[in-house]
């Protein structure tokens, strides 16, 4: 363990880091990487820019433009650029697996008890409180990001219009996405100050010594484009995807779940611009919408489970799949738990896997240059459509939750206080996430224990 901050030689760059001590390191943040992508940014830039001084932070800003203009989860996707600056490609591959491997166990051991257990009252009742809260946390994303994006009428227009669009229309999202990068697009041409990019990250602020990998060093070798590399490495990718499908595809057949799950959420992978909540209603519409893999109490509780456990919210997809997996029964009465848990692990596979490619191959082409990256035009107007999609999924939630037979029923008071209560602790007390929802869980059980 390294040294206090105030014991450390600054002048001096910290020893050499080998790929062994990187990789117990990766392991420990796959742990504690709580806090969704903000919470994981931050543990990282206090463990390897302030503490530990393996990279500058004008270099640890700079990976991290390059992946928020990325589709996927940014904080994973940091890690596996980090760690392939350190230790070459197979440092970032494992920087990245070791940032999701945790979670995809916990949250697979978590979908077994929910479906085998959650009907018992104790964990009805933690549920019953979860399910407002997650309604509120929806909530609080889109404003979050709206926040950040929505800083001209014609965003706030584009917003407004993909509500519509999947509210009104209910128009898939892919469709939205590719509308609002066109309008970005052509808006960036002939309107730059209104599609400006959205509040970016700065240069550096801080001077917190020198680091391993600094500012002004030189390149190693691994990070110099080469076409030989990125062919090789566009190979190897496309072998990664095309021969799972391949084999899915023909010992199963196109139309089975398996299959089916793979291509949802390679579709998926390519769509979650804006973190995790802007491709979980492209999860619900296939998911629970045209598959019926899980309902969407179901979805809503998976939801809670990825947020109260480490790594990137998008592995509520793993929870997703483990449950279409274990209630289909895929391979058969016998195994449930082998068809979820295999339903699972398929499913992160094809979720991560650009992710990974998105760094290996456009690394190098990162580092050829260390001025600041933005947010493009394309992507501010897309970042605007998903505060309206956004705010149609929290609607969603609403409804199904507070008129469980619709409104012509009854309506839940309990629910809309829980969930009122929720969005005060976000909104006014500025609570965490994992805050609120063991106090709404808690909340529930107590109320449930009294009916």
């Amino acid at each position: 363990m390294s040294a206090p901050i105030a014991e450390q030689n600054l002048t001096q760059a910290p020893a050499p880091v080998s790929f062994w001590q990187a990789f117990l390191f990766w392991l420990k943040l796959g742990f504690i990487s709580f806090g969704g992508p903000a919470g994981q940014i931050a543990i990282m830039h206090a463990e390897l820019v302030e503490r530990r001084r393996w990279i500058s932070e004008r270099r640890f800003l700079h990976a991290l433009n390059y992946c928020m203009l990325l589709p996927g989860p940014e904080a994973q996707q940091l890690a596996t650029y980090i760690g392939w600056l350190m230790h070459r490609s197979w440092g970032g591959v494992v920087a990245g697996a070791l940032f999701v491997l945790p979670s995809l166990l916990i949250l697979i051991v978590l979908s077994w008890l929910y479906v085998a257990w959650g009907d018992l009252p104790l964990l009805a009742g933690l549920f019953f409180g979860i399910k407002p809260a997650v309604t509120a946390i929806v909530l609080q994303a889109a404003h979050r990001i709206g926040g950040r994006v929505l800083r001209h009428r014609w965003l706030w227009a584009i917003a407004g219009a993909a509500f519509l669009a999947i509210f009104v229309l209910h128009l898939p999202f892919p469709l939205i996405v590719l509308a609002a990068g066109l309008i970005g697009y052509l808006g960036g041409r002939y309107a730059p100050t209104v599609f400006a990019a959205a509040a970016g990250h700065g240069p550096a602020r801080h001077d917190y010594g020198a680091a391993l990998i600094d500012d002004h060093g030189p390149r190693p070798a691994h990070t110099r484009f080469r076409w030989g590399r990125l062919a090789w490495l566009m190979a190897i990718g496309a072998a990664l995807w095309c021969l799972p499908m391949a084999w899915l595809t023909l010992q199963l057949g196109w139309q089975h779940a398996y299959t089916q799950m793979g291509w949802l959420f390679t579709k998926a992978a390519l769509l979650t611009f804006g973190g995790a909540y802007a491709v979980l209603p492209y999860v619900f519409q296939g998911a629970v919408g045209h598959y019926g893999w899980l309902s969407a109490g179901q979805m809503m509780d998976g939801l809670a489970l990825g947020e109260a456990t480490p790594g990137p919210l998008i592995m509520v997809v793993a929870f997703v799949a483990f449950l279409g997996g274990y209630q289909q029964a895929l391979l058969g009465p016998d195994a449930l738990f082998l068809a979820g848990a295999l339903a699972a692990c398929l499913v992160c596979w094809f979720t991560f896997l650009p992710s990974f490619l998105f760094i290996l191959l456009g690394g190098p082409l990162v580092e050829s240059t260390h001025g600041k990256l933005g947010f493009s035009a394309p992507l501010t107007a897309i970042s605007a459509a998903v505060v309206g999609v956004i705010l149609n999924l929290a609607l969603f939630f609403a409804y199904h939750l507070f008129w469980p037979q619709g409104f012509a029923g009854q309506f839940d008071a309990p629910s809309a206080l829980i969930a009122f209560g929720a969005a005060v602790a976000l909104f006014g007390f500025k609570r965490g996430v994992i805050e609120v929802l063991g106090a709404c869980a808690l909340l529930g059980l107590l109320i449930r224990l009294a009916q």
